[in-house]
């Protein structure tokens, strides 16, 4: 496709016994060989296990996660587009919401054997409780770059949401706890807002404390090691509390 991450060297085949077995598990997964490895070897590399740096980057899956959710939220929302052709926009947007959620991306990456690929130090799959849903990510990110969008449209339907996720069952789940505040929100026009406000420890440690505001009152915290995690945690218990103070009332 001619584009390059830090002139990405073109690895044609494997050079190493890692390598190697990174191509085997590939195409064991997915039916297809990778033509750059190096692209998928830094789709499993943790921030936290990095140690090159280049123009002050230390070199992860950081960038190929960024790039794999917008293809994979691209894909998603075709296929949903398509597979549901009356139903609203809302419904689609929750039901990719649903698909592309953290848990459910830990969840297929786990249920894929990916989170084995995964090079993190130590107890950090503990810390990081999203790095193999990160990495699933990452794994787009280096589908795409190798194989171009058409191919990587075809790995996502065919191989993983059609093989691995029942979208009848996935239907039926509850809405994950901010989307449902912020539909109740939309019903009851009042505003709800999620605050970063603060942070404890640092590096790795590190975990975010967002606050749920409602009409610009604070209501519940949630802390986490990643922001969306606080996010979910926090709206949880506002949730809860609206739900109670509902129930007191009736």
């Amino acid at each position: 496709m001619g584009w390059t991450i830090f002139k990405l060297p073109r690895v044609l085949r494997p050079s190493n016994g890692k390598e190697n077995g990174l191509v085997v598990s590939i195409k064991n997964i997915f039916g297809f060989t990778p033509g750059n490895v190096f692209l998928y070897e830094l789709a499993f590399k943790h921030k936290s296990a990095s140690t090159q740096v280049i123009n002050g980057y230390k070199i992860s899956n950081e960038r190929l996660e960024y790039l794999g959710d917008a293809v994979l939220g691209a894909v998603v929302a075709d296929y949903l587009f398509k597979r549901f052709p009356y139903k609203s926009e809302g419904f689609l947007t929750e039901m990719r919401s649903r698909l592309v959620s953290r848990q459910q991306l830990n969840k297929i990456s786990q249920k894929l054997g990916l989170d084995r690929l995964v090079v993190i130090p130590g107890n950090g799959k503990a810390v990081f409780r999203s790095v193999n849903g990160d990495a699933f990510e990452a794994l787009i990110g280096a589908i795409f770059l190798d194989k171009g969008f058409d191919f990587t449209r075809k790995i996502i339907v065919e191989r993983i949401i059609e093989l691995h996720i029942d979208m009848d069952a996935l239907q039926n789940t509850e809405a994950n706890y901010k989307s449902r505040l912020l539909e109740w929100g939309q019903k009851e026009k009042k505003s709800v807002d999620f605050v970063l406000s603060g942070e404890n420890g640092e590096g790795y440690n590190k975990q975010y404390i967002v606050e749920v505001r409602v009409e610009g009152t604070g209501m519940a915290t949630g802390a986490d090691y990643s922001i969306k995690g606080a996010e979910q945690l926090a709206a949880e218990k506002t949730w809860m509390m609206l739900q109670n103070k509902a129930e007191s009332t009736s």
